[in-house]
């Protein structure tokens, strides 16, 4: 499937979202779309894993001293997710009777670790 949605070129390439399509490739979800933009904000990935369509935030820190990457996810980026969530389903009616779930993939820092595993939280909020 192509990418859905208003989509443009990151500047780049994100290393955390790239790490994280293929991670998630491994453990058995089919990337459907990743970046996909709209005023309401923005799907990292999208993926179906068995029969449920799965919106995948990606979040990474490389500084200890702030709160974890998992934790910035909060309140008003579970909204915008949830509104940018809508607005993929009603453009692609295909998918709209899919049970939907909310996942983040969190890079945290790590002393030493070229290639770190993230920490992969399912149905990390609820609409």
């Amino acid at each position: 499937m192509s990418k859905p949605g208003n989509t443009r070129q990151r500047p780049a390439g994100d290393h955390h979202e790239q790490l994280a399509a293929r991670w998630l490739r491994d453990q058995g979800l089919r990337i459907l779309a990743r970046n996909v933009h709209f005023k309401a904000g923005e799907l990292d990935i999208v993926a179906l894993h068995g029969d449920t369509l799965v919106f995948v935030e990606v979040r990474a820190r490389s500084n200890p001293r702030y709160s974890g990457a998992a934790a910035s996810v909060d309140r008003r980026k579970q909204a915008k997710l949830l509104r940018a969530a809508a607005l993929f389903l009603r453009q692609h009616a295909r998918w709209a009777n899919y049970p939907c779930r909310f996942d983040v993939i969190a890079f945290e820092p790590r002393q030493s670790a070229a290639n770190p595993e993230p920490t992969w939280i399912r149905s990390a909020f609820t609409a």
